[in-house]
């Protein structure tokens, strides 16, 4: 199952955030680029002491204790935030089943 989950997150290329069981660490906006048997490749960046190091990992499957993405962020500035008026008309949601009270 979990095999199955990280082979739909390689194709669709999202960044993710993997933890690692037996080394207790979290890998933080990761993409999963390969599963090839029990060994799945990943490629992400770190940012330390003003230097940005991109790094390439093989790990095995069972050392994934778990997967996780991020569905939506907020920014935190001091912003309006899109309404759904504000949007494009083909990113509207429409209501498909009007209200029976209505009538």
């Amino acid at each position: 199952m979990l095999q199955r989950k990280i082979y739909q997150l390689c194709c669709d290329g999202r960044e993710v955030s993997i933890f690692l069981r037996d080394q207790q660490r979290w890998i933080e906006r990761a993409r999963i680029l390969d599963i090839e048997g029990d060994l799945v490749t990943l490629r992400y960046e770190t940012d330390e002491e003003d230097e940005i190091s991109s790094w390439e990992e093989m790990v095995r499957l069972e050392s994934i204790g778990a997967v996780s993405q991020k569905l939506a962020s907020v920014s935190r500035t001091n912003c309006e935030p899109l309404v759904s008026d504000d949007c494009p008309e083909a990113e509207q949601i429409r209501n498909h089943y009007p209200d029976s009270s209505l009538e």
